[in-house]
């Protein structure tokens, strides 16, 4: 009895596998899946080519941008290509497995929604990744101060930006946490120099010495724009009072541009006789400490 019922039950399994349309069919499931990935791979291919044509022909146009919003772009656009073209090709594989995509879908969406209100952070993330992204507010390669951590962006996604400081780390910020961004890169920087000057020196002179300086800074140095500017005297100490310098300079330059004007400057005024200022301390014996008390008090007598 047993013996029968497993011969019957091989039998129709090997009726099922001996079947030439089962084979048939798996064969053309299996092409189609081929020719979904491969169409899918050729797309993406294609699309990133174009993507980066379109690009350079923008650069010969009469509207240009920046390289720095072009990379942010270009990879934004190719991901976003990437992520919907294999997106598709999944539903269409899970087609050829005669799966329902309807139900799925929905099941996908309410999943989703849920999924959402636990992870209100992650939407934070991506809302904010877009308005970054959408308003131009820093791209890839800028230098600039978000969430506390100061250097170069290197990728700006959705979800996290990338930045690495200038002594190499990669820092990697979730978007929701930017809510404040200096960007250097955007605009010209300017360079604020405060030169200590001894007041034994005369103004006029130190004055003059410093825009012999100034008119031959933008030639040694390509990043300063323009002859830099003397403010005037900007405070007075009590061993020397200070000069201000400001120069225009190329954007992420301000820094190179005050330490290049410092040396410079500092170099001249030395040559010049002009020297560096030091504390003063004046010392007193017991014996003029008394003399100035007595003194201080036949004034103080002499008012009253």
């Amino acid at each position: 009895m047993n013996l029968s019922f497993i011969s019957h039950q091989f039998d129709r399994l090997w009726d099922y596998f001996s079947n030439p349309e089962l084979w048939l069919t798996i064969l053309g499931g299996a092409i189609r899946i081929a020719l979904i990935l491969l169409i899918s791979w050729l797309v993406v291919r294609i699309v990133r080519k174009i993507v980066d044509k379109l690009f350079v022909q923008r650069q010969h146009g009469p509207i240009k941008i920046p390289k720095r919003r072009e990379d942010t772009l270009k990879k934004l656009i190719k991901s976003v290509v990437a992520y919907v073209v294999y997106f598709m090709a999944l539903v269409m594989i899970l087609e050829v497995f005669n799966f329902e995509i309807g139900p799925l879908l929905a099941g996908a969406g309410v999943a989703g929604l849920a999924i959402g209100f636990g992870a209100q952070n992650l939407v934070r993330d991506i809302i904010t990744g877009f308005f970054i992204i959408f308003e131009d507010q820093f791209s890839v390669g800028d230098y600039v101060l978000a969430a506390g951590i100061e250097g170069t962006v290197e990728e700006i996604g959705l979800r996290t930006t990338k930045i690495v400081s200038w002594t190499g780390e990669l820092n990697i910020v979730p978007n929701g946490n930017i809510d404040q961004v200096i960007n250097y890169s955007s605009r010209n920087g300017l360079s604020v120099v405060d030169v200590n000057v001894p007041y034994e020196s005369d103004i006029a002179h130190v004055e003059q010495i410093i825009h012999e300086v100034a008119e031959t800074l933008p030639e040694k140095y390509d990043f300063i724009l323009g002859v830099p500017e003397i403010i005037g005297v900007q405070n007075l100490d009590v061993s020397h009072f200070v000069v201000r310098i400001i120069a225009e300079t190329e954007p992420v330059f301000q820094w190179a541009g005050e330490r290049n004007i410092r040396k410079e400057v500092q170099d001249k005024l030395y040559k010049s006789g002009v020297k560096i200022p030091s504390p003063r301390i004046v010392a007193y014996s017991e014996q003029e400490m008394d003399q100035l008390t007595q003194e201080r008090q036949e004034r103080r007598q002499n008012r009253g």
